[in-house]
């Protein structure tokens, strides 16, 4: 095994292929919306270089509706950290202590995760219709008429409604994670802590939930880069709609570049998109290795 491992040319010859695998998926992608940003190009006809009008475009004051979509996106991404995240984690904390049904309830919790997006969107694009919905019907027979509405019509609830499909859609994703990270966590330091008179809740704050940072850095990661690069699920619910309501940079990426024949400005948001994930990934990271430092 060291024999091969101090070969540099079996190292090569292994890494290679995922080597150029990951130039072909990634980079090259990478690079070629980046040529593509710096054009004015319809897709069909040869691409004028504009230089960094296309970004330029984005922050203008007759902005192609960028600022919007991306107000979206960090209101989608604060929601995921805020609530998801503390929804997540309370039920990987409560599963994680060993109920009656645990693994039941991990497993029921983590089947929406493994629908299709497309298939969720339909789903509960059944349950927010106006006329046979059954969310409206409820309300009605409770006797809550007035709060029954076209959600996903509706320029004021669109994209609250959206979150909601991605709370239970992500939700248990996260649990899973957690919950694996909790179940790391050493039982005899728990019950050392509860014989020394901690509450339940105390234990979670003072031993589990420190000795998961590195779990909820991930999903905090996560969620956050989710959030920017979300697309399928509002495609399918809204496209954006009503009157960019629910508008992301994804969404807004797609009309551009099929919508609008605009392939430079559709590529300076794809570029940018990437720009915010890594971004908010590094922050998250020195964010995290502050606090264990400290």
């Amino acid at each position: 095994m060291n024999k091969i491992r101090n070969n540099k040319l079996a190292v090569f010859l292994f890494m290679t292929p995922a080597a150029a695998l990951f130039l072909v998926i990634i980079i090259a992608p990478i690079v070629m919306s980046g040529y593509y940003s710096v054009l004015e190009w319809d897709g069909m006809s040869k691409g004028t270089f504009v230089g960094l009008q296309n970004y330029a475009e984005l922050f203008s004051s007759n902005s192609i509706g960028f600022q919007l979509a991306l107000k979206n996106a960090f209101l989608l991404a604060i929601l995921s950290t805020i609530v998801t995240l503390p929804i997540s984690l309370l039920l990987a904390l409560v599963l994680g202590n060993g109920i009656k049904g645990a693994r039941f309830f991990v497993s029921a919790l983590f089947v929406p995760s493994l629908i299709s997006s497309v298939v969720i969107g339909q789903l509960w694009s059944k349950i927010y219709n106006p006329d046979y919905g059954i969310l409206n019907m409820v309300l009605q027979n409770i006797g809550l008429e007035e709060l029954t509405r076209t959600w996903l019509g509706d320029p004021d609830t669109a994209l609250i409604a959206v979150y909601i499909v991605m709370l239970w859609q992500y939700m248990g994703y996260h649990m899973l994670l957690l919950y694996a990270g909790v179940k790391t966590v050493s039982p005899e330091l728990r019950e050392a802590a509860r014989i020394d008179g901690a509450s339940e809740w105390q234990v979670a704050k003072f031993v589990s939930i420190p000795m998961i940072k590195s779990v909820i850095r991930i999903c905090v990661i996560f969620s956050v880069v989710g959030s920017f690069k979300a697309f399928d699920l509002i495609y399918v619910l809204t496209n954006g709609g009503p009157a960019h309501a629910s508008e992301v940079p994804s969404t807004l990426m797609i009309n551009m570049i099929f919508g609008r024949n605009r392939y430079g400005s559709g590529s300076a948001i794809a570029v940018f998109i990437i720009f915010l994930c890594f971004f908010f990934a590094i922050l998250i990271k020195k964010v995290f290795k502050v606090e264990e430092e400290e």
